[in-house]
């Protein structure tokens, strides 16, 4: 399987069938300059309504949208209940976590994630290979937090996703206080990696990648 970062929370999941998975498709604006998502998907997963995750429009191809709990393409989907921040939702709402297999390779897209998971929500994840996690704070789960829920989740491999960078101006930090003091670092010149179910590393790497938009 092969996974392109677009930017934001997008990312751009391929199986070896070429079956396509697009997350959390972005909306461009004054704050947020990435490029116009020009990428066809077969499947969109979306974690809330807000413009910066849910522009499935602009995603060519027509994907079918996985809500919740769902099978398209062979692909089954588990959504799993979360907060947009610490405070029950009150503050920002809901968010819904995307657990799916692709290639035998076990992928949890957080969403915005905005507090640590509860006992039941780690149990409801389970077994897992690659987390892609919101490290940025502010909207989501700040670096120290978003630290605490990979120890929650023991992933083989962490890509970290909407934290600002020269394309995104909101008010979040950039990457680098959430790779303080990790082990294993990879930051790659590509938006594109590709992982295979029998060679993934033995303790957790951190894939940096380069937005593709």
């Amino acid at each position: 399987m092969k996974i392109k970062w677009l930017g934001h929370a997008t990312f751009l999941i391929t199986s070896d069938s070429d079956v396509k998975i697009i997350t959390d498709p972005y909306e461009p604006n004054d704050k947020l300059r990435y490029g116009e998502i020009n990428e066809s998907a077969d499947i969109a997963t979306v974690s809330h309504e807000h413009s910066d995750h849910g522009n499935v429009a602009a995603v060519k191809g027509n994907p079918q949208v996985a809500k919740n709990d769902a099978e398209i393409k062979g692909i089954k989907f588990k959504g799993i209940p979360s907060f947009h921040d610490a405070a029950g939702g009150k503050d920002r709402g809901s968010n819904t976590i995307f657990c799916f297999e692709v290639d035998g390779v076990k992928v949890c897209h957080l969403g915005d994630l905005g507090h640590e998971l509860t006992a039941e929500q780690v149990a409801a994840v389970g077994s897992v290979d690659i987390i892609l996690l919101p490290v940025g704070g502010f909207y989501t789960i700040d670096a120290a937090v978003a630290s605490r829920v990979a120890g929650q989740l023991k992933p083989k491999v962490i890509i970290p996703m909407h934290f600002k960078n020269n394309k995104c101006d909101f008010p979040i930090s950039g990457v680098d206080e959430f790779l303080r003091g990790k082990k294993d670092i990879s930051q790659p010149e590509a938006s594109e990696v590709e992982l295979k179910a029998g060679e993934l590393p033995s303790a957790t790497r951190v894939i940096v990648l380069k937005p593709a938009m």
